[in-house]
C-alpha cells in the first residue's frame, strides 16, 4: 500500500496562518491540494507525523481529508514574486504532502454544534496516543465541511521522532488534557480505551509507517516508530485522558 503520487501544476496562493507555509496548489489529476513542504523549517518530520497519525485516525473512523504525495518542480518557485515562497518552493523540490482542500469548510469553534461525546472522546484518547500537543481551543487543527467534522494538521504529533527520546520514555509520558477542544470529555475517554487500544493492530501501525516514502525517512527508524507506537499502547495507564483504565 502506498499514497497517490500526483503533479504539482500551478502554485495558487500560501496559507500563511501555519508556520510552515503551506500553499495551496493545483495539481495535474485536477485536484487542489493543501501542500506541505518538506522543505520548510520543520523538515520532513513533520510529514511523517502528518502521514501516520493522518492514517491512524483515519483507519479508526475519523474524518481526515485525503493525502497524497506531489512532486513539486523547482521551476513553479522561479516565477513566484514572494522571496521567502520563491525559497520555500525551490528547496522543496522533489516529493511533498499534498492534503486534499476542502472548499468552503471553515474552522471549528463549537459555534456550529459539538459532536457527540464519544467522537469528542475518541478524539482526545487519539491525541493522547500520538502526543498531539495542537488541538486547543487557540488552534483546534479541525474544520467544518459539509456539517462534518474533519482533523487536519497532526504534524506537531509524534515529536519523541525529534530528538528519540526512548521508548520507555515515551511509554510513559503523560498527556496535558487541560488544554484540549474536548477536555470535557476526559471522563468518557477509559470507558472507550479498550475498543481503541484493540483496533491498533500491528499490522496497522505496520500500513500507516509503511505510508512514509522512503525519502523522509532513515534506514531503521521504521522499526523504531513500530516500537515506540507500540510500547505506549501496551501501557496506556500514565497518559490515558480520564485516569487509568
Amino acid at each position: 500500500m502506498s499514497l497517490p503520487i500526483v503533479t504539482a501544476t500551478r502554485y495558487v496562493l500560501p496559507l500563511r496562518e501555519g508556520g510552515s507555509l503551506p500553499g495551496v496548489v493545483e495539481g495535474n489529476d485536477l485536484g487542489t491540494y493543501v501542500l506541505k513542504f518538506h522543505g520548510a523549517g520543520q523538515g520532513p518530520k513533520a510529514l511523517v507525523a502528518e502521514i501516520i497519525v493522518g492514517e491512524l485516525f483515519r483507519r479508526l473512523g475519523l474524518r481526515v481529508p485525503e493525502l497524497k504525495l506531489m512532486e513539486l518542480d523547482p521551476a513553479i518557485g522561479k516565477s513566484e514574486p514572494d522571496h521567502e515562497i520563491q525559497e520555500l518552493l525551490i528547496r522543496s523540490a522533489g516529493l511533498n504532502l499534498a492534503v486534499d482542500f476542502l472548499p468552503g469548510s471553515f474552522g471549528y469553534d463549537g459555534s456550529s454544534g459539538k459532536p457527540d461525546d464519544t467522537t469528542m472522546a475518541r478524539i482526545l484518547w487519539l491525541d493522547a496516543y500520538v502526543a498531539n500537543v495542537d488541538r486547543s481551543w487557540r488552534n483546534t487543527n479541525l474544520l467544518v465541511w459539509h456539517k462534518d467534522l474533519w482533523l487536519i494538521d497532526h504534524g506537531a504529533a509524534l515529536y519523541f521522532h525529534h530528538s528519540w527520546m526512548s521508548a520507555e520514555r515515551f511509554t510513559t509520558l503523560p498527556y496535558d488534557a487541560a488544554d484540549h477542544v474536548f477536555a470535557d470529555v476526559a471522563p468518557a475517554v477509559p470507558g472507550i480505551d479498550a475498543e481503541l487500544a484493540a483496533a491498533i493492530t500491528p499490522q496497522l501501525l505496520v500500513d500507516a509507517i509503511g505510508l512514509v516514502p522512503d525519502e523522509w525517512i532513515a534506514e531503521g527508524d521504521r522499526d523504531r516508530y513500530l516500537g515506540h507506537l507500540t510500547a505506549r499502547l501496551a501501557d496506556r495507564s500514565a497518559w490515558l485522558p480520564g485516569g487509568a483504565r
